[in-house]
């Protein structure tokens, strides 16, 4: 039994801020083919038997919408994804209807050049996207997700505007919504949004999706450490196209991406290493990114040596299942009652919110008994609950 066979309960939403790029086409395509029986969910760990009982919403019942400046329409961004490679023949025509189900229901977004709106005025338009979007569909909750390009970060004075994604993320919790950060853009960490979010009793989660350099890092470090080997640099390349690679050729949006590529290794090794990671926009590679890592470090006797490491992938295919697995325990959080930061599914980012461990392994481990929470939740709504019974490091099982 997959762990989409939930039982049956009101639909769910998922709006998408970058609703017509890349990851959301592949998000949406992914989503109708493997509800169709297409394809099977491979990335998906929410489809692993360890979610069975978690009583996540089922793929099935999500239903899609968004806001995005490009005008694209959805069926024909899928069609050049596919002539890229990045989604596999004859996938996009036949779900076709579901493209275009998801298309009708994005929305202009902003701010666009001679936009005259007030920012205020920007929130209270997105979150009433949001709200009709919620109850025209009947959904029983709207998970906002962010997966628009990069943005650079903010200048931080008090009088600077507020950027596009914190705009988003101010409008997801004024129309009542938990929110997902998947790019390294500020969003809800703004200090703005952060009091709202405070108050909001809401779950959200982020930051900056961990899909390829990034993700072998959090599990190259820790082995580092635990061998004891010390590593002197550690220096990073990465070539990509489309339209993050575009973005993150601005200095100030490659700061901010590369912020969260160090902090995995500040906090798996200790220290940061020397060396620096550089980030190429190569418009030819489109959809494609090679990530090369050179790691120079010392072994017994101070014996010098070199690892490194090649990760060539496409970035929609890698972030896709990450977006649905997010929207999923996001949604079952929020039914649950949980509110705050959602430190279990640092598993899924560079530069977590909240206060978990960075390690791969143990980043796992924290994402199972997240799982099982979640289900014990529901269990406990319906007076079915088993016992607790705790495992050797006293947790839950």
């Amino acid at each position: 039994m997959s762990a989409s066979a939930s039982l049956s309960r009101p639909s769910t939403g998922v709006w998408l801020i970058g609703a017509r790029g890349s990851v959301a086409t592949t998000v949406v395509t992914g989503c109708a083919a493997i509800t169709a029986g297409l394809h099977p969910p491979t990335g998906m760990v929410t489809e692993t038997p360890a979610f069975t009982d978690s009583a996540l919403p089922a793929l099935s019942g999500l239903v899609f919408g968004g806001h995005d400046t490009l005008d694209c329409p959805l069926p024909k961004r899928a069609e050049n994804l596919t002539a890229g490679g990045v989604l596999p023949p004859g996938v996009a025509t036949a779900v076709a209807a579901d493209l275009a189900a998801a298309d009708r229901e994005i929305r202009p977004g902003g701010p666009t050049p001679g936009d005259t709106r007030s920012e205020a005025e920007l929130i209270a338009a997105f979150a009433d996207d949001i709200r009709d979007f919620a109850h025209r569909h009947a959904l029983e909750r709207v998970v906002v997700v962010n997966v628009a390009s990069t943005e650079p970060a903010s200048q931080g004075r008090p009088d600077s505007p507020l950027p596009a994604s914190t705009l988003y993320a101010l409008a997801a919790l004024r129309a009542g919504c938990p929110y997902v950060n998947f790019t390294p853009s500020e969003g809800i960490q703004h200090p703005i949004a952060a009091r709202e979010a405070e108050r909001s009793g809401l779950p959200y989660a982020g930051r900056d999706g961990k899909t390829g350099q990034t993700l072998l890092r959090a599990v190259l470090g820790p082995m580092f450490a635990q061998r004891a080997l010390r590593v002197r640099a550690w220096s990073g390349t990465n070539l990509l196209g489309g339209g993050d690679g575009a973005a993150l050729a601005d200095p100030a949006a490659a700061a901010a991406k590369n912020a969260g590529k160090e902090r995995v290794l500040a906090d798996t090794l200790g220290t940061v290493p020397e060396g620096e990671v550089h980030i190429d926009d190569v418009p030819a590679l489109g959809d494609w990114k090679t990530a090369w890592d050179h790691i120079a470090f010392d072994g017994f006797l101070g014996t010098r040596m070199i690892l490194q490491t090649i990760w060539q992938g496409c970035d929609s295919a890698l972030a896709a299942p990450l977006v649905l697995d997010l929207a999923r325990l996001t949604a079952r959080a929020h039914e649950a009652g949980l509110s705050g930061p959602l430190d279990a599914l640092g598993f899924y980012f560079k530069d977590p919110v909240g206060d978990g461990p960075s390690g791969l392994t143990e980043q796992y481990e924290e994402l199972l008994r997240f799982g099982r929470r979640l289900g014990r939740a529901l269990g406990e709504s319906q007076g079915t609950a088993p016992p607790e019974r705790l495992d050797d490091a006293g947790d839950a099982l």
